[in-house]
């Protein structure tokens, strides 16, 4: 039976081919998966019947994710890096196979050989790979051995080995074979295993229509399968690239004040990890990612790659100098493709997270009475909750959101501008707004709510009190939602005492608490980052000689960021009706806080 987040999330799972990762309730990854539907896989667990291993494995889950990729072959190829790197309890055959898959070797000898071998060696040789379908693998190579053949004979030994009379080696047997013909037959090999394989298919294509028409039909049906074994072989994938440069892949995606980050680590040649992360933003998404990206390298066991993949919307040479690493920005190719697939996984993180807000919305019933018994006072109907946000003490804005019957009210969201002078003083702040809110519906004779809750620890809680119970004369039950080490809900601090109140991650109260903790972050986040904005422009344009509250007016109107405006002409900016001087102030200064 699935827990309702499971439920939840089989929801939103996508009409796409991926990988998905079973987790127990220790969140500890039991088994990975592919599937060329993902919605349709990993709904079977838990919307079927099961026995033996697989009943053991479903009873085992608490939580899954996806990582989404192009094709059903790339999931298969993740699924083999996932399993290598997790060595999930579940996965007992291929756990115990820990040879790997195949790989097709051109050896960095003088006399070079094609084979296949298990593993990647820095020995300077030419790899590609690996090879889900072995057999498929094994026929592949003996067609190259065949059409472009090397050296197969262990060296020279004065006479010419089996495999030259065959066709399948070059002599270096007997003979001292010229660079310049392995080189010649190592292009065609490589052109070939990169997927450039019209050529050798258009030959094979033609000796199976001729055994055809001579009646030969077993040779026909051999070539046949010689096609099938190549195209399975050299058919495109992302996941596995070609060469073994350690990178780290960064793309995001950016919705209703949100960001959702995904990095994707390539190693030795594989898709070894993928970190997401999904947080509120304040500046800009460029400027929250730039930052992010800065700052991520800055944390313990964390080192540079060889190579860092961007967006282009990125500001690349800043990344690469606060670094002091290469950072790139890939146009096409394999690297471009690597870098959608992570733009992809981040917009499906996001879209999966509002979504499930959505859902949790509607799982209300029982919800308020369940943290009304908790809490030990009356059955309610209502919950406002207040969060404060500023950057540096700039700004300072305070948001309101309400929930009735567990049900987020939108219309009765409130939005205030702080007039405490001391930013730092959180108790200040949340007297402030508490005093506004509540002195303003004692005098609009409007109903109080049943309960408030706060986003902040003992400080905010007391000064509500304080305000309340010393001021105003009210008794309303105030809670403070308290948060783990990793930004989650954890639980409340509640009555004379401020006592922790434990909340079951399992529990109806422990969703509510946990939605309205999340709409009123953002809504404070969302509310604060327009003012932060209009006030940014403001105060740039304010200090510049020559310009007023009109002419800052008309640039804005005009232009709409200072972006546009440093990117403007001089002649554009005095169209406007400004002087030469001022329009010449107005873009060096802003042409200079630009760089």
């Amino acid at each position: 039976m699935a827990t309702p987040h499971i439920e939840h999330k089989l929801r939103l799972l996508p009409d796409l081919p991926g990988c998905y990762l079973m987790k127990d309730r220790l969140g500890k990854i039991i088994y990975v998966g592919k599937a060329k539907n993902l919605k349709n896989r990993v709904r079977s667990y838990f919307k079927s019947s099961h026995e033996g291993k697989t009943a053991k494995l479903v009873s085992n889950i608490r939580d899954f994710e996806t990582i989404i990729t192009s094709t059903n072959k790339e999931a298969f190829l993740l699924e083999i890096t996932l399993i290598h790197k997790h060595r999930p309890h579940f996965n007992i055959q291929l756990k115990q196979g820990n040879s790997g898959y195949p790989y097709i070797k051109i050896t960095k000898e003088r006399d070079p050989q094609i084979k296949i071998v298990n593993h990647i060696k820095r020995d300077g040789g030419y790899y590609f790979g690996p090879y889900p379908n072995v057999y498929a693998a094994d026929e592949t190579l003996h067609f190259l051995q065949k059409v472009y053949p090397l050296r197969r004979c262990n060296g020279y030994q004065n006479r010419p080995c089996l495999y030259y009379h065959m066709g399948q080696c070059l002599g270096a047997c007997f003979k001292k074979v010229p660079k310049s013909v392995y080189n010649e037959q190592i292009k065609h090999i490589k052109s070939f295993l990169n997927g450039n394989v019209g050529i050798a298919k258009k030959m094979l294509t033609a000796k199976m229509l001729k055994a055809s028409e001579n009646m030969e039909y077993e040779r026909a049906a051999e070539i046949r399968d010689q096609l099938k074994y190549i195209e399975i072989t050299v058919e495109k994938q992302k996941i596995i690239s070609n060469d073994t440069t350690p990178r780290d892949i960064f793309n995001y995606y950016v919705n209703d004040g949100w960001i959702s980050i995904q990095i994707f680590f390539i190693r030795q040649a594989r898709l070894l990890k993928r970190i997401k992360r999904t947080f509120p933003i304040i500046d800009s998404p460029e400027e929250e990612m730039d930052n992010f990206i800065a700052g991520f390298y800055s944390q313990e066991n964390q080192p540079l790659p060889n190579e860092i993949l961007i967006p282009e919307k990125l500001d690349k040479d800043m990344i690469a100098e606060a670094l002091d690493a290469p950072v790139r920005v890939p146009k096409r190719g394999q690297k471009k493709d690597l870098l959608d697939m992570a733009y992809k996984n981040a917009k499906l993180v996001l879209n999966e997270k509002f979504r499930l807000m959505e859902l949790d919305n509607i799982k209300t019933v029982g919800a308020m009475e369940d943290l009304c018994n908790l809490l030990n006072i009356p059955n309610g109907h209502r919950i406002e909750s207040f969060d404060h946000s500023h950057i540096q003490g700039a700004d300072l804005v305070s948001a309101m959101v309400v929930f009735d019957d567990g049900k987020p009210n939108k219309n009765e969201y409130r939005k205030y501008k702080l007039k405490n002078e001391d930013h730092a003083d959180e108790a200040a702040s949340t007297r402030e707004v508490i005093r506004r809110r509540y002195s303003y519906l004692l005098k609009s004779h409007l109903p109080l709510p049943d309960l408030i809750l706060m986003d902040g620890g003992v400080i905010q809680l007391n000064a509500v009190k304080d305000v309340l119970e010393n001021e105003l004369n009210l008794q309303i039950p105030v809670a403070g939602m308290v948060k783990n080490d990793k930004h989650k809900t954890a639980d409340l601090l509640f009555g004379q005492l401020d006592e922790h109140v434990y909340l079951n991650p399992k529990s109806q109260a422990f969703y509510l608490v946990q939605r309205v903790q999340d709409e009123v972050h953002r809504f404070a986040i969302n509310f604060h980052r327009k003012v932060h904005t209009k006030h940014s422009l403001s105060s740039e344009l304010d200090n510049i000689d020559g310009v007023g509250p009109k002419t800052r007016n008309k640039l804005l109107r005009e232009f709409g960021s200072l972006n546009n405006i440093s990117d403007s002409s001089i002649s554009k900016i005095e169209a406007l009706g400004i002087s030469h001087k001022v329009a010449q102030n107005i873009k060096f200064t802003l042409t200079k806080v630009k760089k």
